[in-house]
C-alpha cells in the first residue's frame, strides 16, 4: 500500500531504488527521523515482494503503542489512507492533547536500533569524509537523518542516490543548507531535481537563484524557473558559459521581451 506522504527518501522506496538491507533496516522501523516517516515506511513496507522484508514490517507494525498510534492518526496532517490502514487493524482515531508539544508528536512511535557507528563531528570536511565512507551504507543512512550538518554536507554528495535522499528528508535540515545545495555543482542531478521540484524550497529566491545558475541542474527544472528571476539575474546568465546553451537564450528572449516593452 502507498501510505501518501511523501518525502525523497520516500520516494526513493517507491521507485524501487533502495537495496534489501536498507528495506530490512526500515521494515525494523531503525530508518525513523520523524513518526509519520516511520509510519509510511512501516505500511509500504508491508506490501514489499521480499517475504521477509514483508513479515518483518507486519511486525514491527505489531509492536507499535496502539494509544500512540491512535493519538498520532488522530492529527489532520495524516493522510485518509494511512488513518483507514489502521482503522482497519481496529485503531480508532484520538484528537491529540494541546498540551502536547510538536517535538514529542514528532518523535518516532517505537525505539530505533541504536548507531552502531560514531563519527566525530568535525570542521574538517575531508577527515569527516573519509571517516563517513568507510561506513557501509546503513550507518550511512543514519547519519545522513540524524548526524549533523557538517556530515549532511559531505553525504549529500554520496554516490549513493538513496543516501542524499535520505540528508533531504532529515528533519534537522535547514534552509540555509538547501540553499548551500542548490548551488552545489557536485551533487548528483537527482538532488537538484528534488529541490527543484518542492514547492517550499523554491518558495525561496536564494534556492531558485542558485539552481538556475547551477550548471548541473537539468534544463527542464532550471528553465521553468527562470521566469522567477530578477531582471539583472536574467541579464547574467545571457552571458554565463556555465550554464546550457538553451538558458542563454531563453534568457535573452525574456530581455528582448522586456527591452519591447519598454519603448
Amino acid at each position: 500500500m502507498d501510505p501518501g506522504f511523501r518525502t525523497p527518501l520516500l520516494d526513493c522506496f517507491r521507485r524501487g531504488e533502495v537495496t534489501r538491507d536498507i528495506r530490512l533496516l526500515a521494515a525494523r522501523g531503525a530508518l525513523a527521523p520523524r513518526a509519520l516517516e516511520q509510519l509510511a515506511l512501516l505500511v509500504f513496507l508491508v506490501g514489499d515482494q521480499d517475504a521477509e522484508i514483508a513479515a518483518v514490517a507486519a511486525a514491527t507494525l505489531d509492536r507499535l503503542p496502539p494509544v500512540a498510534v491512535a493519538k498520532f492518526i488522530g492529527r489532520s496532517e495524516v493522510g485518509d489512507d494511512l488513518r483507514a490502514f489502521f482503522i482497519a487493524r481496529g485503531i480508532q482515531p484520538i484528537a491529540p492533547a494541546s498540551s502536547t508539544s510538536a517535538k514529542d508528536e514528532d518523535e518516532p512511535l517505537i525505539e530505533t536500533e541504536a548507531d552502531e557507528a560514531s563519527v566525530e563531528d568535525s570542521e574538517d570536511e575531508e577527515k569527516t569524509r573519509v571517516l563517513l565512507n568507510m561506513l557501509p551504507v546503513p550507518q550511512r543512512m543514519k547519519f545522513a537523518l540524524k548526524g549533523t550538518r557538517s556530515q549532511r554536507a559531505v553525504l549529500i554528495r554520496d554516490p549513493n542516490k538513496v543516501i542524499a535522499a535520505a540528508v533531504l528528508s532529515s528533519p534537522k535540515l535547514s534552509d540555509t543548507e538547501v540553499e548551500a545545495f542548490s548551488r552545489m555543482a557536485n551533487v548528483s542531478e537527482d538532488v537538484l531535481r528534488t529541490i527543484g521540484m518542492s514547492r517550499a524550497w523554491t518558495r525561496s529566491y536564494t534556492v531558485v537563484s542558485g539552481l538556475v545558475r547551477n550548471p548541473k541542474t537539468p534544463p527542464a527544472i532550471s528553465l521553468p524557473l527562470l521566469s522567477r528571476l530578477n531582471e539583472r539575474d536574467v541579464k547574467g546568465l545571457m552571458t554565463d558559459r556555465n550554464v546550457p546553451e538553451a538558458l542563454r537564450l531563453a534568457a535573452r528572449k525574456i530581455m528582448a521581451v522586456n527591452e519591447s516593452r519598454k519603448q
